[in-house]
């Protein structure tokens, strides 16, 4: 247990906990010779139980309120320390205050120097402060009449203090490890230490932590708790930690950081807030209002954003906005105080609410809803009170944005529907799920009766069809379990059901088989539309409406414009390199390793394409030069530095992962087969939970595709990408010009 003392200067706090610990916790010079306590001090009291109680000793100044709540936030149980001579003073008021907007509801008031008054006084001073803590968290305090100098009452004060450390602790020991630091010095050979308070979970020697917000990874060599030496601290002890680390030193680790768990650091610059304003406050806090926030041993300047019209007045509790000038550490569910920017005034104070606060559309009713859910302290409470008003919630961001274990999300969880999305697992109500499903169901049985022509649906139109429409991600993972549960089917870029196929009339297809003779007669030099319809003496526009029906069935595809290949033909040209006539020799292919380019060229330069693909296997690249006709293969690197930043630029580090490469094809007038491999070779490619990806990419050729048309393309190959999912065709023959 941590005891904090809290009171006006020189009231005695430094000299009671002397009398009772026998430590002095004036470790300054300039505290010594001054008389008054400046920093925070510390000291451990062993207790007959084999306990060891802790105290935070703070400064009374009003001038050192900044280094009295840099102590105060970790602190169980307040000893306010009033002197009986004085009252209550200004600091008094201000230290009660702050310690219940802070919520401590367990502490004792030490009325000291009794020794100096009579009882009159005496009885005087215990009205006076039984009527300021009113209202308080501290108002069924006990109030006990002690002196540091003659030890009057020290022994039920001790006896108080044995009780109260004898409660159950509050602090959550289950939940990620977190400790705010106070101090940071260095050891003689042993490295930088941190002291402070650890606020939640436990950590280990040889544990690796970060230091947050700064990021820097660190080792604990050793630590001790509550002025011992052990091998684990829990939440609620006072510890020391050695660090060692890469740039880890006593000025790189100040106060106000935090040592966290590495999962837990999300530093955040924008906090969604709950305020109470103090009945002190001369004017109504209103927009942008400029405050220092103090949040365990932080102090940040920012500005406030008041979630509603009005400004909020003195006594008032509202939401508000943090928009911080520094990053800051923290919990959902933390406790802050405001100051103003002078430091002469404590503003109010309350609990943190939201990380990740947006910045537009925050004072809307649905904001205010979502709000009011996430206010709850049990987290299992919040998320069931945010799915009643959204479809959805980021999981994991949940959890460590509340410093939440796995085995206590693993509980939530159990009564959710959860998908697992490369950025994070995301849940849903079992209702919503089965609500989705239904929708998405209704939405493709409608669009196989309205056109029955059409393989399915586009993926984005699919999407688009739910209000609101779900992210990308989120949408590729609803896809995929309705794939798995033989809802529907994934035929391309064409979300359909498993029964529905693109169907024929009675006429064409009595004309389909007069014209697929035609195409398998020479199979490498099929006729175009125009030879079909005039050798057929059909109009051509019913040829090419029929061909691009057959299309989407899979009997044929498209090489080039008009220019159609049966299934079955290019299917054999990629598995065998002589299916070609016009192949002119075999290619010598040996497997590439992750620093050689493929490159294969074409005589013609001018319908010239270029495609970047990573993927981790070799094969797609010995597919593509086995198939594509007129083929020369160099493993020389070509531009394979340039290639791999464009892909980072563009992909993240997914693209060059270990065992990947970034490989560049250079084709001649075949972009289309080349796509067809693709899609039609998925142990090539490979899908989603391999962690692979494959992208394409046309330079120039961007004449005659529309802004419309691009962006619509797009959208299919982010969904594709989202999912690790085979790359889409494209129904007009042609991949998409200028950027991918």
């Amino acid at each position: 247990m941590i005891v904090g003392t809290a009171g006006h200067i020189d009231h005695g706090k430094t000299s009671l906990v002397h009398k009772l610990t026998g430590v002095d916790t004036d470790r300054l010079k300039e505290e010594k010779a001054r008389g008054i306590s400046i920093d925070l001090g510390f000291a451990y009291w062993p207790r007959p139980n084999g306990e060891i109680i802790g105290f935070v000793d703070v400064p009374g100044h009003e001038g050192l309120v900044h280094n009295m709540l840099a102590g105060a936030a970790g602190i169980d149980f307040v000893m306010l320390v009033i002197a009986a001579d004085d009252g209550v003073m200004p600091q008094t008021r201000e230290h009660l205050a702050i310690m219940d907007l802070l919520g401590l509801q367990h502490g004792i008031v030490a009325l000291n120097k009794c020794d100096l008054v009579g009882a009159d006084r005496l009885a005087a001073a215990t009205s006076e402060i039984r009527a300021v803590l009113a209202g308080t968290g501290l108002q069924d305090a006990e109030i006990l009449p002690v002196s540091a100098v003659t030890g009057e009452g020290l022994d039920v004060l001790a006896a108080r203090l044995d009780a109260a450390l004898a409660r159950p602790a509050t602090r959550p020991k289950d939940e990620r490890f977190r400790l705010a630091v106070d101090r940071s010095f260095t050891l003689a050979g042993l490295g930088t230490a941190v002291t402070g308070t650890v606020l939640s979970g436990s950590v280990r020697v040889e544990d690796r932590v970060m230091i947050s917000p700064s990021g820097l990874e660190a080792r604990v060599r050793s630590i001790n708790a509550q002025d011992r030496p052990v091998q684990q601290g829990v939440a609620g002890q006072r510890c020391a930690l050695v660090l060692s680390g890469p740039g880890i030193s006593k000025e790189a680790v100040r106060r106000g950081d935090v040592v966290l768990d590495p999962i837990l650091h999300a530093p955040t610059l924008r906090i969604d807030a709950s305020l109470r304003v103090l009945p002190t406050e001369p004017k109504p806090i209103g927009q942008w209002f400029p405050v220092k926030v103090h949040h365990a041993a932080a102090e940040v300047p920012g500005r406030l954003v008041v979630l509603r019209d009005e400004a909020i007045g003195a006594g008032e509790t509202e939401f508000i906005q943090l928009v911080l000038e520094r990053p800051l550490a923290a919990a959902a569910g933390d406790r802050f105080v405001l100051r103003d920017t002078s430091s002469s005034r404590t503003v109010g104070g309350g609990a943190l609410i939201d990380l990740r606060a947006p910045e537009r559309r925050r004072r809307t009713p649905g904001r205010r809803a979502e709000l009011v859910a996430l206010s709850a302290k049990d987290p299992a409470v919040a998320i069931d009170r945010v799915l009643a008003g959204t479809d959805w919630i980021a999981l994991d961001g949940f959890a460590r944005d509340r410093g939440l274990g796995e085995d206590a999300m693993a509980a939530i969880a159990t009564s959710l529907v959860v998908f697992a999305l490369p950025e994070g697992r995301v849940a849903m109500r079992p209702q919503t799920w089965g609500r989705l499903a239904g929708n998405i169901g209704q939405a493709l049985d409608a669009f196989h009766a309205e056109r029955p022509d059409l393989p399915g649906i586009g993926l984005e139109q699919l999407r688009k069809s739910e209000k609101p429409a779900l992210p990308v991600p989120l949408f590729m993972a609803v896809l995929r379990r309705l794939i798995e549960a033989g809802e529907v089917v994934l035929d391309r870029t064409w979300v359909r059901r498993p029964h529905h196929e693109v169907r024929f009339s009675n006429e064409e297809e009595r004309i389909w088989a007069l014209i697929l003779p035609r195409l398998t007669a020479e199979p490498y030099r099929p006729p175009r539309v125009r030879d079909i319809a005039k050798a057929m003496n059909i109009d051509e526009g019913f040829v090419r409406r029929l061909m691009r029906m057959a299309t989407r069935r899979g009997d044929v595809e498209e090489v080039a414009h008009d220019h159609y290949f049966a299934r079955p033909i290019v299917e054999d040209m990629a598995a065998s390199p002589s299916a070609s006539p016009r192949h002119r020799r075999p290619a010598s292919l040996r497997p590439p390793n992750s620093a050689t380019s493929w490159t294969t060229g074409a005589r013609s330069p001018s319908r010239f394409s270029s495609f970047s693909i990573s993927t981790d296997l070799p094969s797609v690249a010995k597919t593509c030069a086995a198939s594509i006709r007129r083929v020369s293969i160099s493993s020389r690197p070509r531009r394979r530095n340039q290639l791999a930043e464009e892909s980072r630029s563009r992909w993240g580090d997914r693209t060059s992962n270990p065992g990947g490469a970034v490989r560049r094809f250079q084709v001649g007038s075949t972009p289309i087969l080349l796509r067809h491999l693709l899609e039609t070779y998925p142990d090539d490619t490979g899908h989603a939970g391999a962690g692979r990806r494959v992208r394409i990419c046309r330079q120039g050729h961007a004449r005659g595709r529309g802004r419309a048309a691009q962006k619509a393309h797009r959208a299919d190959r982010r969904h594709r990408a989202a999912a690790g999912l085979r790359l889409p065709s494209d129904a007009a023959g042609s991949l998409p010009g200028g950027r991918c």
